[in-house]
């Protein structure tokens, strides 16, 4: 039988509000005790986690003291200490508090969007403290649920105005921090701006230092919008901005249900955990993920365990892939390529051009070609039910 034990190398990560999650949803109270950093840290490293990651006041509330917000930080980093476990990456709510109604960098209130910098700035700092090296941001409440009331251009100047003024004081602190972009199609707000990766990479551009900025995917946002995640991390992935990735599971069109990595889309999280193997990618792992209402305390640690061993057996199924004689033989015939289209291919050179214009196609033939897909597909099916 497989070993599914975690090793650091795998770069597993929760945020506090994942396995700290009360199970509350907008039609009922809390069902589980809150439970404190220190004490989450802890149920962290019993799992098998490498990282713990927070939003600002994940870690300390908002009506904190400078006393009692010292105290909180002290007693979290003994807990680091004490268990190994590293932050990679830190964020800031701005979604939560009644002052981010309408937004927080994108408020149609100037003094609002003071204030969202304002508490991004702190949060910065106490990131650096405890060592993230990576900051995400997800506007939550950047949108709208009427275009009466806000203009979006100016709505993406103020966002672009407040991403450069960010990257300019982590400059200005000499910090070793990189931003990463998270995007969302709707919930909390109608619509949500910038609403897929897609739109973040694309925005990235217009920045004034594009290159301290990347995405941060996250699988069922992607889902809510009816799209295939594994696309969007590859298409961030060539585009060098892959800086961090959120793993969990989604019926597709659903509101945010942020289930345990794999427990519904198996097909889909096959696919990616093949992707991320295959490149190499070296970040963390981070699970953004609930467990189900019904769950007590015990049943968290099943959920947190849960999320690491399906990624564990999966990076397996995909190197059975990767050796399956018969899987490789149809990828092979799927590629086939005798190099006859050699001099057609690659750069534009003017000869090039009219090579092609004058290349005699048999557009017939081109038609007959199939595919072998469905043999393949159901191969892959097997694999994943153990068959194979």
């Amino acid at each position: 039988m497989s070993n599914y034990t975690p090793s650091p190398a795998n770069k597993f990560t929760f945020g506090l509000w994942t396995v700290g999650n009360p199970g509350r949803d907008p039609f009922g109270e809390p069902v589980r005790d809150a439970i404190s950093p220190v004490e989450i840290v802890h149920l962290l490293a019993e799992v098998g986690a490498w990282g713990v990651n927070f939003h600002d006041n994940d870690l300390v509330p908002i009506t904190a003291t400078a006393a009692e917000q010292d105290k909180i930080v002290r007693d979290f980093k003994k807990a680091l200490a004490d268990t190994g476990l590293v932050v990679p990456m830190a964020t800031t709510n701005l979604f939560t508090d009644p002052a981010f109604r309408d937004g927080a960098f994108t408020s149609n209130d100037p003094e609002v969007r003071a204030y969202a910098l304002h508490k991004t700035l702190h949060a910065i700092d106490l990131g650096v403290e405890l060592g993230a090296g990576i900051y995400v941001f997800w506007g939550g409440r950047e949108g709208t649920e009427t275009d009466s009331g806000k203009d979006p251009v100016e709505a993406g100047k103020w966002f672009r105005e407040a991403m450069n003024f960010l990257c300019e004081y982590v400059r200005d602190q000499k910090y070793d921090l990189k931003f990463a972009l998270e995007a969302k199609p709707n919930e909390p707000r109608g619509d949500i701006y910038l609403p897929t990766t897609g739109h973040m990479l694309a925005f990235i551009e217009t920045l004034d230092h594009p290159e301290m900025v990347g995405v941060n995917p996250e699988m069922a946002h992607e889902h809510m919008a009816g799209l295939n995640f594994t696309h969007a991390v590859a298409q961030a992935w060539d585009a060098g901005k892959l800086f961090h990735i959120d793993l969990n599971d989604q019926n597709f069109a659903r509101y945010d249900q942020d289930f345990r990595f794999g427990s519904h889309n198996l097909k889909q999280a096959f696919s990616l955990v093949r992707f991320l193997e295959d490149v190499g990618y070296d970040g963390p792992r981070h699970y953004d993920a609930h467990a189900y209402r019904t769950s007590d305390l015990e049943d968290v640690k099943a959920f947190a365990a849960g999320c690491i061993r399906t990624y564990l057996i999966l990076k397996e199924k995909a190197e059975q892939f990767r050796q399956d004689a018969e899987i490789q033989a149809l990828l092979a015939e799927v590629k086939a390529d005798d190099g006859a289209m050699d001099h057609l291919r690659g750069a534009y050179l003017p000869e090039k051009a009219a090579a092609l214009k004058g290349h005699s196609f048999d557009r017939v033939a081109l038609g007959k070609r199939g595919k072998p897909y469905e043999r393949l597909d159901q191969l892959v099916v097997e694999l994943l039910l153990g068959v194979r």
